[in-house]
Order: structure tokens, then C-alpha cells, then sequence
């Protein structure tokens, strides 16, 4: 007799194909596009590895088995992703402010190089017996599994992920709060989704739901502004004389971040406070 598969993997199913065009397309050139595309599909691919390592507890060597040979390519991966926040906003400064910032614009086609080569090298140096396996794996680990241990699974890890939040939304919030709370976020929205795609009913309202999009999304100009300021700091250290503009701009970036701080850290604690009420 045949075994079931859970009815969620036929997503990850999907997703794992999407990834794997994706990552033989990066083995012929690197483009940042499609390496951010392929981050986005590996996110969720890790993420349902982790709902099977939940459901799956008992096997302690189940989440090294799935994910984590792929975790150096995500890493490699982010990093490019990063790299084009920063570009990004470096393109809109221009824009408003008229000024061209040539050396720093230098200084990041120069990282994203790098970074290109770097993920280059991690793709054509492993082959896709790393996807098979995880495909194999997971396919393995979603025999027999019922729609209602998926739902459980899924509100353990929302609880955890809401707790690690909680603590995270502490006055003043760390720089490193504000990256965990995006994650932290991001993954409670997946898993939602995938609770509602099984046909059960959301774990909050709409409007709590609404809320935690709202500040995941107001982390975003947070988190790009954060990355260029930081990409600055470290351009900035290794010139000799610095030119009023840079420094200007250093200047806007702190305050704009201030100001983004304050705004999410009101949102969040107020989330919060619903959420755990």
C-alpha cells in the first residue's frame, strides 16, 4: 500500500523545481536577479525542512541531513541580495539629491564581484546530488504525515518564533533585534500562509495578521538603510580624505535611521502587546 505524503509538500515540490532552474542557471553566469530569486525559493525550502525536524523530533539528525548542506549558498547568496539594497538606495540618492557618488558606486560593483565569484565558485563546485538528496529526504520525512500534525507543528513553531520576538522588543531595541524581528516575522507569515493553503483557519484576525505584515514590511527601508550605512562605514574607513557629500550622506543615514528605529519599536511593541494578550 502506498504511503500519503503530506499534502504540503507538493509546494515544496514546486518550489524545490523552481530552485533547482534557478541554480543551473547561476552555474552558466551569476545574476543578481536570479540569485535573489533562488534565495527566496531556498527560504522557504529551509523553513519547511524545519516544520519536518518539528514533527520529526524524535530524529536528532534529521535538520543537519535536510537544510544545512545549502546553508553556505544561501549565506553567499544574502549577501548579493544585500549588496543590491545598497545599490538600490545608492541609485535613489542620486536621484534625489542630483550628486553622483562614483567612488562608492566603484567600491560596490567591486564587492558584488567578489560576492558573484564567491557564489559561482559554491555552485559549479557541488552538483545536484545536494538537491536530490534534500528532495529524497524530504520526500521521506512527508510519507504518512496528517494534515492536523502539520497544523500542530506549525503553531509550535509560530509560538517560538512570537517568543523570540517578544524578547527581541526590548527599549532600546538592538541593531540585532531589528534583523531577528524581520526574520522572525517573515517566518510566522509563511507559516500562516501554509496553514490556510491546508484549509485551516488562520491563527490570528486579519487585522493582527495586517499588523505583522505592516512592521515586517516598515523593516525593510530599515533593514536597506542599515546595510548602506554600514557598507558606507567600511568604504569610508579605508579613504584618507572623505568628501563633504559622503559625509552628508553618513549623516542623513543615521538620522534617517533614528527616525525608522523609533517608528518600528512603536509598531512592534504594540503588536506585541496584542499578540500576547
Amino acid at each position: 500500500m502506498q504511503v500519503k505524503t503530506s499534502p504540503v509538500f507538493q509546494i515544496f515540490l514546486q518550489q524545490h523545481q523552481e530552485a533547482k532552474t534557478l541554480f543551473l542557471d547561476l552555474g552558466k553566469e551569476i545574476k543578481s536577479k536570479k540569485a535573489i530569486q533562488l534565495l527566496g525559493h531556498m527560504e522557504f525550502l529551509e523553513l519547511y525542512t524545519e516544520l519536518l525536524t518539528k514533527i520529526h523530533f524524535e530524529d536528532k539528525t534529521l535538520s543537519q541531513m535536510l537544510f544545512s548542506p545549502l546553508q553556505k549558498l544561501k549565506k553567499s547568496l544574502k549577501k548579493i541580495q544585500h549588496l543590491k539594497l545598497v545599490e538600490k538606495n545608492l541609485k535613489a540618492k542620486e536621484s534625489a539629491s542630483g550628486q553622483k557618488f562614483e567612488s562608492f558606486r566603484s567600491y560596490l560593483s567591486s564587492q558584488k564581484r567578489i560576492m558573484q565569484k564567491e557564489t559561482f565558485d559554491l555552485v559549479v563546485g557541488s552538483s545536484l546530488k545536494t538537491w536530490e538528496e534534500l528532495l529524497d529526504r524530504s520526500h521521506q520525512a512527508s510519507k504518512g504525515i496528517k494534515p492536523l500534525t502539520i497544523s500542530t507543528a506549525i503553531h509550535q513553531l509560530v509560538q517560538e518564533e512570537l517568543e523570540l520576538a517578544t524578547n527581541d522588543v526590548k527599549s532600546p531595541m538592538s541593531t540585532q533585534s531589528f534583523r531577528d524581528l524581520f526574520e522572525s516575522f517573515r517566518k510566522v507569515i509563511m507559516l500562516e500562509n501554509i496553514l490556510l493553503h491546508l484549509g485551516f483557519n488562520s491563527i490570528f484576525i486579519p487585522q493582527i495578521h495586517q499588523e505583522l505584515q505592516s512592521v515586517k514590511n516598515g523593516l525593510k527601508p530599515w533593514y536597506a538603510n542599515h546595510l548602506t550605512f554600514q557598507t558606507m562605514t567600511h568604504f569610508l574607513s579605508e579613504k584618507e580624505d572623505v568628501s563633504k557629500k559622503y559625509l552628508d550622506w553618513i549623516k542623513e543615514l543615521k538620522e534617517e535611521k533614528k527616525n525608522l528605529s523609533a517608528e518600528i519599536e512603536k509598531q512592534a511593541f504594540e503588536l506585541v502587546r496584542k499578540v500576547i494578550s
